[in-house]
């Protein structure tokens, strides 16, 4: 009796550890199977949505002044040692730029006294006619002052809309400016006809030797001194060149495909130029010609130069000169309702644009048609629509059907 209990016994314990053993291996193989079974790749995801939409074009340019001028000697003779150096201020019928001992010239023959007076009849009709310019810029200052001062007062009790308004301001600002340029070419044209006058004067009969003073035809800085040792130069020598910072405009190099699409008087933003806020401005003309320019990378690209006018003044506390550099941002569409995908989630595949939509909590691969982007969004013209969630710059690990999950 007792020996077949221990029998019972004996066997008891095999099919225990039996069991155990068989557990131990299905749960080593559970561990396995979870360990190998595919996980879902965590992505990063955007949406797509119907928002506003702003196209535009950027590229980095720089200032330039608008009005530059470069004195010349009217003379022969010999020019004195310059004591102005690029950034001078100098004031308008008050500053030296140079002295010049002119020579002894005699008599004018009949032919260089006939071209003497053409060109101080040339640059008197010159003086008229930058005189009606600068009247005609005055009444239309006058009109466009009138027309934002009218609308200023509608504003405040919704009786204009606010685009309303900030195109009567650009067009009083872009009035200020002409009327300024205006004035500007005015001095230029009195001072050519000093420059005339005095050559004549130097051959008259009994005319003697004596000192040529040239004085600063504008407000504003010495740019540039061409000559600044002492010499004998002849008549016609370009020795300085003045200009007013405050009179500037931007200057950007475009790709040919972007200046087909800008039109003169689109709307531009001026970004980086050192202040904390965007300037507005006006594309004021974009050239007929283009012109080839080698990348950083060696790519040669076809370009064409816009000009920007500043609509904003540049805030108190900074200032901008002569070719610095900017970024100007020029609107080519405004949109209030557009459907968008985030640029990051766009990729090639062959020459069409593809993007991985989550379905199910899997990524589905999707071809797109797509239009202008704002550098952050593009816009959708088909394959997507709202509410649709794409993956963000998709590695080489999400392919077609892999599940995915997302935060």
């Amino acid at each position: 009796m007792k020996s077949k209990q221990n029998g019972n016994g004996i066997d008891g314990k095999r099919i225990w550890r039996r069991l155990v053993t068989a557990f131990a291996v299905c749960a080593l193989a559970g561990v396995i199977v979870f360990m190998l079974w595919p996980k879902p790749l965590k992505v990063e995801t955007g949406l797509v949505e119907r928002r506003p939409f702003t196209a535009s074009v950027v590229e980095e340019g720089k200032t330039r002044i608008r009005r530059r001028y470069t004195v010349s000697s009217p003379v022969s003779g010999f020019l004195k040692r310059a004591s102005l150096r690029a950034g001078d201020a100098v004031r308008a019928g008050e500053t030296v730029l140079a002295v010049i001992e002119a020579e002894s010239s005699g008599l004018l023959t009949p032919r260089l006294r006939a071209e003497a007076e053409a060109r101080l009849r040339t640059a008197q009709a010159a003086r008229a006619l930058r005189k009606s310019e600068l009247d005609r810029a005055k009444v239309s200052l006058d009109l466009a002052r009138k027309q934002f001062e009218r609308l200023d007062r509608l504003l405040p009790s919704g009786g204009i809309s606010r685009q309303e308004w900030d195109i009567a301001e650009s067009a009083m600002q872009i009035a200020v400016r002409e009327a300024k340029t205006a004035e500007f070419a005015l001095r230029m044209a009195e001072f050519e006809v000093e420059q005339a006058r005095s050559s004549l004067i130097q051959g008259e009969e009994g005319g003697r030797s004596e000192s040529v003073r040239l004085l600063s035809p504008v407000e504003g800085y010495v740019l540039n001194v061409f000559e600044e040792s002492a010499r004998t130069i002849p008549a016609g020598t370009p020795i300085m060149e003045v200009g007013d910072p405050e009179d500037i405009e931007g200057e950007v190099d475009l790709f040919s495909v972007d200046a087909a699409v800008v039109r003169s008087g689109a709307e531009a933003l001026v970004e980086g130029w050192g202040g904390d806020v965007a300037l507005r401005a006006r594309v004021a003309l974009v050239e007929r010609s283009g012109f080839t320019k080698v990348s950083a990378l060696g790519v040669e690209e076809q370009r064409v130069k816009a000009r920007i006018d500043f609509v904003d003044p540049v805030p108190a506390g900074y200032r901008l000169g002569d070719r610095f550099r900017i970024q100007v941002r020029i609107i080519l569409r405004r949109s209030d309702d557009v459907l968008q995908v985030p640029l990051g989630a766009l990729f090639r595949r062959g020459g069409d644009w593809v993007v991985f939509v989550v379905e199910a909590e899997k990524a589905v691969a999707r071809t797109v048609t797509t239009g202008q982007n704002d550098g952050i969004y593009a816009e959708v013209l088909s394959g997507l629509s709202a509410g649709d969630r794409v993956i963000l710059h998709p590695s080489e690990h999400v392919s077609e059907g892999v599940a995915v999950i997302w935060e």
